[in-house]
């Protein structure tokens, strides 16, 4: 069974036909009906409830950049671009909580907000001439004001791994993690490489573990540090030595079926601690942990 990933699943209707269509999209705009996201800055509002919270779009200035998210029981649904977000407030304690509790649907679509955003933020100018850009095509590119030159939201595809060796998995740990957690190792594919290539020289980098046959598990759209597609996997490991690239990795280590079960149900006396459930970090542990436990010899009798 394909597992569930965090910031999947939204409800909206992209509405991309819209997009190019000036009376359409400006039929859209203008709609009494239309929600504009509430944020605060790059954190989303919650209600008391815990829940995404929807404004009318009469709150938004006239001269406000705005980004068409999609379309939702016949009613539009934008974000205004802040005109420009510190890199501080990228994970932000209070967005790390909300996520703790968003739904899993409206986490997809504060997780589109937020790659828009900070996509915008970053694209200002042009690439080619240096020049200022503009928004178009409803939010989703910008155009040079000067050579012309039309600008996409992309995604940047990164590699997140298990290495699985005789009934265990190696996870590792960066310093800037909470103390005590541990999650799969991961990095960006490069220009010229396939995703198993990239899963091997990862893996190896990181922790000098050889590896052979590779599985894909899922994807993951990643909306932090601009927006990324994660592509999980498990790796076949050829032998169980870990060198430590502690320029990387604080640590690493193997772990087993029982150690990742005692992790992701929160247990107190588990070796280490899970990934967030909305990291597909988490998923790819569950993912393993359910194919580890089908392939368990049954007792006879």
């Amino acid at each position: 069974m394909e597992p569930v990933t965090g910031f999947t699943g939204s409800p909206l209707d992209r509405v991309d036909h819209i997009r190019s269509d000036r009376e359409g999209y400006a039929a859209l705009r203008y709609d009494w009906r239309g929600r504009l996201l509430a944020l605060d800055g790059l954190d989303p509002r919650l209600s008391d409830e815990g829940e995404l919270v929807w404004l009318s779009l009469a709150e938004l200035s006239d001269d406000a950049e705005v980004v068409l998210l999609g379309v939702l029981d016949n009613k539009p649904h934008f974000i205004s671009v802040p005109a420009q977000v510190s890199g501080s407030a990228m994970r932000s304690p209070s967005m790390w909580r909300a996520l703790n509790v968003l739904p899993a649907e409206q986490s997809a679509i504060y997780g589109t907000a937020h790659s828009l955003i900070t996509w915008h933020n970053t694209h200002r100018f042009c690439a080619r001439c240096g020049s200022t850009t503009t928004i178009f095509r409803a939010g989703w590119g910008r155009k040079c004001d000067s050579c012309g030159t039309e600008h996409f939201p992309r995604t940047d595809p990164v590699v997140i791994m298990l290495a699985e060796y005789e009934g265990k998995v190696l996870v590792g740990r960066q310093s800037r993690f909470p103390p005590g957690n541990y999650s799969a190792l991961a990095g960006f594919l490069e220009p010229g490489e396939s995703i198993e290539e990239a899963v091997r020289r990862e893996l190896f980098e990181e922790s000098g573990v050889a590896t052979g046959t590779i599985r894909y598990v899922a994807s993951q759209p990643w909306p932090f540090g601009g927006s990324q597609l994660m592509i999980a996997c498990v790796a076949e490991a050829l032998d169980n030595e870990i060198t430590l690239d502690t320029k990387e990795l604080e640590d690493a280590m193997w772990v087993t079926r029982e150690d990742v079960r005692a992790a992701l149900s929160g247990d107190e006396d588990a070796r280490f601690k899970a990934p967030p459930p909305f990291a597909i970090a988490n998923s790819l542990l569950q993912s393993w942990l359910i194919d580890q436990d089908a392939a368990r010899p049954r007792a006879l009798g």
